[in-house]
């Protein structure tokens, strides 16, 4: 079972990125779908999940510019970033959280049973 987070990079202030995770081992239709993020000092954070029924919850941080989107068929999700700013600087985790919980719990890290290894974001001012 594993998390392939990739995508990551070195982009100025106003940019995009797009962040993908592929997964094997698992079948992402049967799991919640996270991103989470932690910036040197910082504590991990949540930005943006995607239930299997595809409603999704984004960090009021992040609202707006980011989208989270999955892709059954290629077993993935991803994590669009537009007028991306220097907080968004950080290491992006993609995360499963098995079965169907509501959206508001997977605002927590601790519902996700499998983590991908992350990918470095940095935004330059």
């Amino acid at each position: 079972v594993q998390l392939q987070a990739s995508g990551g990079g070195l982009v100025q202030a106003g940019g995009s990125l797009r962040l993908s995770c592929a997964a094997s081992g698992l079948t992402i239709g049967n799991y919640g779908m996270g991103w989470f993020r932690q910036a040197p000092g910082k504590e991990r954070e949540f930005v943006s999940a995607i239930r299997s029924g595809m409603t999704t919850t984004y960090a009021d941080s992040v609202k707006g510019r980011f989208t989270i989107s999955r892709d059954h068929a290629k077993n993935a999700v991803y994590l669009q970033m537009n007028k991306m700013k220097f907080e968004d600087t950080a290491v992006y985790y993609c995360a499963a959280a098995p079965g169907s919980y509501i959206m508001s719990a997977l605002w927590s890290a601790k519902y996700y049973s499998v983590w991908g290894q992350g990918t470095q974001v940095t935004v330059s001012s």
